[in-house]
């Protein structure tokens, strides 16, 4: 993990069953199957639903600020803790709440490599007991939106030829398919951004769940033309693919300034009149 840019924010299922009860550390986990917490989990981990826990329920948005801070208390996390977050799909989630913990300026958030997938496969210590964690204090920051492209700024990405990945499968790029099986979250027109990259968020991945090298996700992003001295807008289908996407360029690759277009393809894909591109 030493050559990543930032390899901090990244810890081996050995460091977590190390600290998995240290006092000053709390690990969490987020699946895209919300009911595998439930079937077994890193003992003492914490599980929020991204369904109705990481996202405003009312509007389509990311998770208040008030809210944050009552699931940052509830778990027993405070401002100066350490939070560990995994999960299955290769940490697809893992990844959409360490942006939103991000947003929220938390400072130390960290992801397992390899997530669920990796300390199942090492035969790792599985738990059904839920912990009931004593409240902490925490005081959220105001959200930094510099971390988000809304639709304007995507709008004018497009028109000035500004990079933009789309980490979506091929075929819902092409247009073949307008979301993943059995995710219901959809769109009217199928296709991508004009002027897209196509780079589906998994390939940043090993078979066994962790990240690629650093080598590897240069060679990866950069025969894309993505480059760290460029700005970079990564989206999908709801912005949670992209998340991943997100943490790959900025935290393991040291990209400056990129940022995760959370409305992603079931916003622009719903938007009357709004210019697709269909085919590879």
């Amino acid at each position: 993990m030493s050559n990543y840019a930032n390899p901090q924010v990244l810890v081996s299922t050995d460091w977590v069953a190390q600290h998995k009860n240290d006092p000053q550390v709390v690990v969490a986990e987020v699946d895209v199957d919300t009911k595998a917490y439930d079937e077994g989990h890193v003992p003492g981990a914490i599980g929020w639903n991204w369904q109705t826990q990481l996202c405003d329920t009312v509007q389509r948005d990311i998770i208040p600020k008030n809210e944050m801070e009552k699931l940052m208390r509830d778990g027993g996390i405070s401002n100066d803790t350490t939070v560990v977050l995994y999960g299955d799909n290769n940490n697809w989630f893992a990844a959409w709440a360490f942006w939103q913990m991000k947003i929220y300026g938390h400072k130390d958030v960290r992801i397992m490599d390899g997530g669920r997938k990796k300390w199942v496969a090492e035969g790792r210590e599985m738990s059904k007991d839920k912990p009931a964690p004593k409240a902490a204090s925490y005081k959220a920051s105001a959200p930094d939106q510099a971390l988000r492209a809304f639709l304007p700024q995507v709008q004018e990405a497009m028109k000035n030829g500004l990079a933009m990945v789309d980490v979506r499968s091929a075929d819902e790029f092409t247009g073949k398919i307008l979301s993943p099986p059995g995710l219901p979250e959809t769109c009217q027109r199928g296709g991508h951004i004009p002027g897209a990259k196509n780079i589906p968020w998994a390939t940043a991945c090993n078979e066994d769940g962790t990240f690629k090298s650093f080598d590897e996700l240069q060679v990866l992003y950069g025969s894309k033309g993505l480059t760290p001295d460029k700005e970079v807008i990564a989206y999908c289908r709801i912005g949670e693919r992209s998340s991943h996407t997100w943490f790959v360029l900025k935290y393991l690759l040291g990209f400056k300034n990129v940022k995760n277009y959370d409305g992603s393809w079931t916003e622009w894909g719903n938007l009357v009149a709004a210019p697709v591109e269909r085919g590879a």
